[in-house]
């Protein structure tokens, strides 16, 4: 995995530095956001392992390694939602939220040290909801939208009107909230109050880059969204007869077939198992047996 470049793209007075292949993982777009007394960075990305540009402080939307792997580039204060900062500041606490199993975890312990530059942060210091990092005529405001991470945030850029919503990221994927530590109901949560917060322009971690209008963002957001709706119309239809957890994992909610890795089955497993939840208490699954489920 090579480290590539950014190009840039000027929003009012926010810079959206944009990842290699449009921001798709590994890469990640970040921002540059100038005051008039402080410059910052948002989430350092691998292309800003070389020519990383100068600020004063960082801050971190979450901890996933696409998002910090350009963090070595700092030596400044950096800033991260409390529920990641155990995950900032040490990478065994990174890949255990991510809740893989021993072998797998080993593996990727060596792919974040060598391909992504994580080191863990020990300095790294906590935001909260509703934080404001005031640069100088310009302010940063901490929006906390939990579900990918339970410290996951976006950033409300003023005046200028830029809101950043990090991997909230409306590419066709669809949300993701299959960490140890992720939940759907937050998630939801947090497409309810990105979808209610008006801004010029919505930026995004991944592929989709910066949308331009409330409107349009609100659009593509219901569509993003409705991606829940059709893993759970899907999981409904395979639930015709009895399955378990296992089979239901094995099926996929999330990945497409031709996708591998030691990531995919525990992912699609808690995903399985929170929308059987939902689905039980809407009382359209019911257990029927000690490890089987199916449709009612």
């Amino acid at each position: 995995m090579g480290d590539s470049g950014y190009t840039t793209a000027a929003y009012g007075e926010v810079t959206v530095l944009v990842g290699a292949d449009r921001g798709a993982y590994p890469y990640a777009n970040s921002l540059l956001v100038r005051g008039a007394a402080e410059t910052l960075v948002v989430d350092p990305s691998l292309s800003l392992v070389e020519g990383a540009p100068p600020a004063d402080l960082v801050l971190v939307s979450h901890a996933h390694e696409d998002h910090i792997a350009g963090l070595g580039s700092y030596d400044v204060p950096v800033h991260v939602h409390g529920g990641d900062l155990d995950a900032l500041r040490s990478r065994g606490a990174m890949i255990a939220a991510l809740g893989l199993p021993p072998d797998a975890a080993a593996e990727l312990d060596a792919t974040f040290r060598d391909s992504f530059h994580v080191r863990g942060r020990a300095d790294a210091r906590a935001f909260e909801d509703g934080t404001v990092f005031d640069l100088g005529g310009r302010t940063v405001t901490v929006v906390h939208l939990p579900g990918h991470t339970a410290g996951h945030c976006g950033f409300l850029i003023e005046p200028d009107g830029f809101l950043f919503v990090a991997d909230i990221d409306l590419t066709s994927f669809g949300p993701y909230y299959g960490d140890a530590g992720s939940s759907l109901a937050d998630f939801e949560a947090s497409m309810r109050r990105c979808r209610d917060i008006d801004a010029r322009w919505y930026g995004t971690s991944h592929q989709k880059g910066v949308i331009e209008g409330a409107d349009e963002f609100r659009r593509r957001l219901d569509a993003y969204a409705a991606v829940v709706e059709k893993r759970e119309a899907a999981l409904l239809a395979f639930l015709g007869e009895p399955r378990t957890v296992e089979e239901i994992a094995a099926h996929r909610l999330v990945y497409r077939p031709h996708v591998e890795g030691p990531h995919v089955r525990p992912v699609e497993r808690r995903t399985a198992v929170q929308h059987l939840e939902r689905l039980r208490e809407a009382e359209l699954v019911e257990r029927v047996e000690e490890d089987r489920f199916r449709a009612r």
